[in-house]
């Protein structure tokens, strides 16, 4: 066994574990298994060091990376199963893996983002979708993340890389592609496009789907809602291209802990984005991110983020119990008892899922084009998992008749 990445958290860590496996290859690396470790929740951190210790105990040289690295480089530099500690930068560098055992710099001080490395992205093109790193970092300063100081402030890739790295992909053979970053929709201002303040996401999206015209499907990863400008709201309402599928960053449904979030929207403005892009676009669905039991959070308080999953017809929700992170606000608020916040968690979980199964109902009778992920399964270009006969290669086109679900997927047959 040579080099093995293991990767936790966001599909950007993912994008970036592929340049960490081939640059940890080319410097000769052996027996080693990296951590690509995240940070968004103590339980993302105490998973990375699980994965340390377990490599450790099955021979292996153990480097820890990622934003696990970059916000507690010490801690993980003290374990003694870790062998060296790799920050959110010096990863994406090849001499990284032939210098000091410790390399973790103030990502702070950056203010371009880092491409990733050239021939280093095999892996990703072996898979039926391809994601395209548009952004890093954020600007913003919720009261419960800490992943800015992980990932620095936001940084957008230009224009004209972006576009050669997609018509490069859609060469290949790829026939979809997703924007992925940490907050695609503050992309822009650090590079002059869009005014202070104001995504250039929209300009962005135009100029691949003009400079990329044989890209069947573009999609969007996680975007904050507040920050969409009118450009991009109307191609996404009118562009068949890009997929009526929008993860929103929602976080709560009650206007208290959003503002104690220090989030910038309220309730009736997550919701009614959701209902105004739903009318224009009948076949739009919706996934967000939920936290449940955020400090201060009164029953009455969970009560509107439970009903938010119905009130903006989420498919597709991934809820959070809250964990404090060290050295955010949110940790020096008055804490919710922890058998709360699993409890209510699991509630989430389960009106999510209740959401899912309405929603999958109603999508039975269509015919939907789907991208085959593997031998008899895809997705949609809603983004529901579906389920279908016959043999298709990976990475097609295959249009399905869909004729039920079994609760979790669309079932159907392939025309």
């Amino acid at each position: 066994m040579s080099v093995k990445v293991e990767n936790f958290g966001c599909r950007l860590n993912a994008l970036e574990g592929d340049s960490v496996a081939a640059l940890a290859e080319a410097a000769g690396l052996t027996d080693t298994t990296i951590i690509n470790g995240c940070a968004v929740t103590g339980e993302a951190l105490r998973q990375a060091r699980q994965a340390a210790r377990k490599a450790k105990r099955g021979g292996q040289d153990v480097i820890v990376t990622g934003c696990a690295a970059q916000t507690d480089a010490a801690g993980f530099a003290d374990m003694p199963e870790v062998d060296r500690v790799l920050g959110n930068e010096e990863k994406l560098r090849a001499a990284s893996y032939r210098g000091a055992d410790f390399a973790v710099a103030d990502i702070m001080q950056k203010t371009r983002a880092s491409p990733l490395p050239t021939g280093t992205q095999n892996k990703a093109q072996e898979r039926a979708r391809a994601f395209v790193q548009v952004q890093t970092g954020c600007d913003h300063r919720c009261t419960f993340c800490i992943i800015p100081y992980g990932r620095g402030n936001s940084r957008s890739v230009p224009v004209d890389e972006v576009v050669t790295r997609c018509r490069d992909l859609v060469e290949a053979g790829h026939q979809e592609l997703v924007l992925t970053g940490v907050d695609i929709t503050s992309y822009g201002p650090d590079i002059g496009i869009g005014e202070a303040g104001q995504s250039g996401l929209g300009h962005l999206v135009r100029a691949i789907l003009d400079g990329v015209p044989a890209l069947p499907r573009l999609r969007l990863s996680s975007i904050d809602a507040v920050e969409i400008d009118p450009s991009l709201l109307d191609m996404v309402i009118h562009e068949t291209r890009l997929m009526p599928h929008l993860h929103v960053s929602l976080q709560a449904g009650d206007d208290m802990i959003l503002k104690r979030m220090k989030r910038r929207h309220s309730r009736a403005e997550a919701v009614a984005f959701c209902q105004k892009l739903k009318t224009a676009r009948p076949d739009m669905a919706f996934g967000a991110d939920l936290i449940a039991g955020f400090p201060t959070e009164t029953e009455a308080m969970f009560e509107n983020s439970l009903a938010l999953i119905a009130d903006c017809d989420l498919s597709f929700t991934h809820v959070f119990p809250f964990s404090p992170r060290p050295s955010t606000p949110a940790a020096r608020m008055p804490q919710i008892d922890v058998g709360t916040v699993k409890a209510r968690a699991a509630r989430l979980r389960a009106a999510a899922q209740h959401q899912l199964q309405d929603w999958l109902r109603r999508q039975h009778g269509q015919t939907m084009s789907v991208l085959v992920e593997k031998p008899g399964q895809g997705r949609a270009e809603n983004f529901a998992r579906v389920s279908f006969d016959g043999a298709h290669k990976i990475g097609t086109l295959v249009n399905v008749a869909i004729q039920g679900d079994d609760g979790l997927m669309l079932l159907g047959a392939a025309k």
